[in-house]
């Protein structure tokens, strides 16, 4: 699958790794998500990444990962939509060293909303999905109660889809909190 590289300004410079052909799979999509069939997967790389050093692990498995799941989704004929979950392969290691994470969950734009906004391209709607990297605690929280809560206590910690080699969970460890 081709992919583009783009550079967007939002006050910093933020790069786009995103898909440049999946919207010519309609995804078999259910019901309530008619109008949905046709999708782009981005990430979203942080400033300091140099995405052009392909040698990098700590910054190439976004080549491997958007390629990956880009693949899944035409070979399985299934659809992708905002919440899905899936591990980081069979063992769920880790993404680097420094990219602790080993779930992902797609996402409609949160940092990108205006940038990626559904694009009309003939008579297809195309959307973009963030692939989000997810802590496990995060993906057990996000299993146990909805996307939507997982998706406030994003928001409450100000996480949006652009990767941090330096973000921690949202999930507050109990075993560290104590009562004063």
């Amino acid at each position: 699958m081709p992919l583009l590289m783009i550079e967007l300004d939002l006050g910093s410079k933020v790069r786009v790794l995103v898909t440049n052909g999946l919207h010519h799979y309609k995804m078999p999509v259910p019901e309530a998500e008619v109008g949905k069939e046709y999708n782009e997967l981005y990430f979203c790389l942080p400033s300091y990444w140099e995405p052009e050093e392909l040698d990098n692990p700590r910054m190439n498995w976004v080549y491997y990962w958007i390629q990956r799941l880009t693949k899944y989704v035409q070979e399985k004929e299934t659809w992708f939509g905002h919440g899905h979950t899936m591990p980081t392969g069979k063992e769920a290691l880790p993404l680097s060293d420094t990219m602790k994470q080993n779930y992902f969950m797609l996402s409609n734009p949160i940092l990108l909303e205006h940038e990626l906004r559904p694009l009309k391209v003939g008579e297809k709607e195309v959307h973009f999905l963030a692939i989000i990297p997810l802590f496990e605690r995060e993906f057990m929280y996000k299993q146990g109660k909805t996307t939507r809560k997982l998706m406030k206590k994003f928001f409450n910690h100000k996480v949006d889809e652009k990767l941090d080699d330096f973000r921690e969970s949202v999930m507050k460890s109990r075993i560290f909190h104590r009562r004063n």
